[in-house]
């Protein structure tokens, strides 16, 4: 979907309709929003099986995940549209080319804080995981490395 709307952006911001715009803005949002969000929780399920390997049962996982994934970047979008729906709009860049203009975020610091700070905190999330699971991985490497010599004696 993150795909379809971002192609379709240009066209439909044309019609020149500030209500559409600012639908198509804040799809474009969420589904930015949600597509990190959803790698953010692989990173956990990533980190669930090569770490906690052993007696992990989360009851309703998969709901659980959904509701995260597709309900963390709503609660975003709903906040922007509730402190105000004019932050999304119509970002003409050429006057002389009529597609040239696009539906997004119309304020720097509401950019800055929605998407830029959300993408870095699940990149510093995702850098946590994985770090934690190589680490993971290396010790259990010279474990077994330490028994297979113990065995040789």
């Amino acid at each position: 979907m993150l795909n379809m709307v971002f192609l379709t952006n240009s066209w439909l911001s044309s019609f020149n309709q500030p209500g559409l715009c600012i639908t198509i803005a804040m799809l474009l949002h969420y589904f930015l929003l949600a597509a990190f969000t959803w790698m953010c929780l692989e990173s956990v399920h990533f980190y669930l099986a090569l770490v906690k390997v052993c007696n992990v049962y989360v009851p309703k996982y998969i709901l659980k995940c959904c509701i995260a994934g597709w309900g963390i970047p709503a609660i975003v979008i709903t906040t922007v549209l509730i402190i105000n729906k004019d932050f999304y709009g119509n970002g003409s860049h050429s006057e002389s080319n009529p597609f040239s203009s696009f539906c997004w975020i119309q304020e720097n610091v509401v950019f800055y804080i929605s998407v830029v700070a959300y993408v870095f905190l699940i990149f510093l999330m995702n850098t946590a995981m994985f770090i934690t699971v190589l680490l993971q991985i290396h010790s259990g490497k010279s474990r077994t490395r330490k028994r297979s010599r113990f065995w040789k004696w």
